[in-house]
């Protein structure tokens, strides 16, 4: 399967979730997807990163965002993490790395000299019609979920924009 290119239309997939329901991508169409990639569960850089995303939620609704966290670990250890830490979005186990490879996410990574492969920390945004319009690789978790919020402004705006000219035209025509 090819990775995802920005501008152009994520293909649908299908994940488990920690509640144990199946969740596909489609099921999102109409709002904005932020989904982001993490390493694990419980460790303390993707416990901020999760505890952050869990924070800003209301902000993330009002913008038509659905958050959605993928990583490699099994659903029951989503679902400890997320009545742990109360996390009130969906976390996707992607135990065989699929959707992680399809955003170029799994990659060769090194801790202490030692080699393997994991997932590096990153986040998409895709609008509601599924195409991907932001990304975020890399991703350092200081102040990352504002920039995240900050790019759904602007992608907000945009919109907002172009229907407040069509309600002025509309106007104009009464």
């Amino acid at each position: 399967m090819p990775q995802t290119e920005l501008k152009q239309a994520v293909p649908d997939f299908t994940l488990q979730a920690g509640n144990g329901q199946d969740v596909s991508l489609r099921q999102y169409r109409g709002k904005r997807i932020v989904l982001y990639f993490y390493p694990t569960d419980m460790t303390p850089s993707c416990t901020q990163e999760a505890c952050d995303f869990r924070d800003y939620n209301s902000r993330f609704k009002e913008l038509n965002a659905e958050v959605l966290g993928v990583s490699p670990d099994d659903p029951k250890m989503h679902s400890k993490f997320t009545e742990k830490y109360e996390l009130p979005f969906l976390l996707l186990s992607d135990l065989e790395h699929r959707v992680c490879e399809l955003f170029g996410v799994w990659q060769l990574k090194k801790l202490y000299g030692r080699e393997y492969m994991g997932v590096v920390r990153s986040t998409f945004l895709i609008d509601e019609h599924g195409k991907l319009v932001k990304e975020w690789r890399n991703v350092r978790v200081k102040n990352h979920v504002t920039q995240v919020l900050e790019a759904l402004q602007e992608l907000g705006s945009k919109k907002s924009g172009n229907r407040t000219s069509g309600n002025r035209n509309a106007a104009k025509r009464q």
